[in-house]
């Protein structure tokens, strides 16, 4: 099936009170269980690649895209591929070329301004070149480097390892929603990512959202929400998000906790396995179960 598009998925899920997920793609076994569990789900899915998974590949772009582009080719699901979480100009400009008609641009490291600035300039650059942008307001938190900026300092700078996470529930990390109506506004963007309560790298279930503030946000902003961290996240906030507005649900490390769980089993009752495919099938049967669940959570 040829690829469609992420503004096309979104606004289908949104104009029928559905979400759709998203969900990261690391390696050839994370694209092809992506695949397979929107499949099984009868359900159209985002096949996404964070800037920090085109960094993993050696800073390449092309490759990965190319694989997953194909992967999705070849499904019989409607499958969008999408950019995420782009925070380099280099690698916004390199995405039209590499097949991708959806992008997130992340400049919620800078002050607001600068947010602002420079996701209108990306804003540009996507428009003139037919791609659907998203950006993040506010401080989803959970990824390596992310802290709550001191009084007076704008935004949590570059990673530096040791540094600790940015809570979710940190006072002033939520979105707001007159301020999230005026960044829209300013910049132009397509969808809008708000931090809502949840946040990256959460390997437990136990997120509890903000449900009052999605509805408050739902009202106040034209354009469609995104969650970010949504791993998180457990199965019915999942559902009460959507029904209060949230479209997009991004979904990423809990694909990585069934793909390492999967491997940790089988190498345990054969340690002296070396054939790679041998524990990287139930891998991917293990991620693409773990697709179709979250599927039927969202967009049932």
């Amino acid at each position: 099936m040829p690829l469609v598009g992420s503004r096309e998925l979104v606004a289908e899920a949104r104009a029928s009170g559905r979400g759709v997920a998203a969900f990261n793609v690391i390696t050839l076994e994370h694209a092809e269980a992506i695949a397979a569990g929107a499949e099984a789900a009868g359900m159209p899915a985002i096949l996404q690649i964070s800037e920090n998974a085109v960094r993993f590949h050696g800073g390449r772009l092309a490759p990965v895209a190319a694989a997953a582009a194909a992967v999705a080719r070849a499904s019989g699901a409607p499958l969008a591929l999408h950019l995420d979480h782009v925070e380099s100009f280099e690698l916004l400009r390199a995405a039209p070329e590499s097949g991708f008609g959806s992008v997130m641009f992340d400049a919620s490291k800078l002050s607001y301004a600068g947010n602002v600035a420079a996701t209108a300039e990306a804003v540009r650059f996507g428009h003139a070149h037919g791609m659907w942008v998203e950006a993040e307001l506010g401080r989803v938190g959970g990824k390596p480097g992310d802290r709550e900026p001191e009084d007076g300092e704008p935004g949590g700078g570059e990673p530096e390892e040791g540094r600790g996470t940015l809570d979710a529930h940190a006072p002033g990390v939520r979105t707001d929603p007159a301020e999230a109506a005026a960044y829209t506004a300013a910049t132009g963007v397509d969808a809008l990512a708000v931090a809502v309560g949840s946040s990256h790298a959460m390997t437990e279930r136990t997120a509890v959202l903000d449900h009052a503030l999605i509805g408050e946000l739902r009202e106040t902003v034209p354009v469609p929400l995104v969650l970010h961290g949504s791993s998180g996240v457990p199965d019915e906030e999942l559902r009460r998000a959507v029904a209060a507005g949230m479209t997009k649900i991004n979904v990423g490390t809990a694909l990585n906790t069934a793909f390492t769980g999967a491997v940790r089993a089988f190498l345990a009752q054969d340690a002296r396995a070396v054939d790679p495919r041998r524990y990287l099938s139930p891998a991917r049967e293990a991620m693409a179960r773990t697709v179709a669940a979250f599927l039927k959570v969202v967009g049932g």
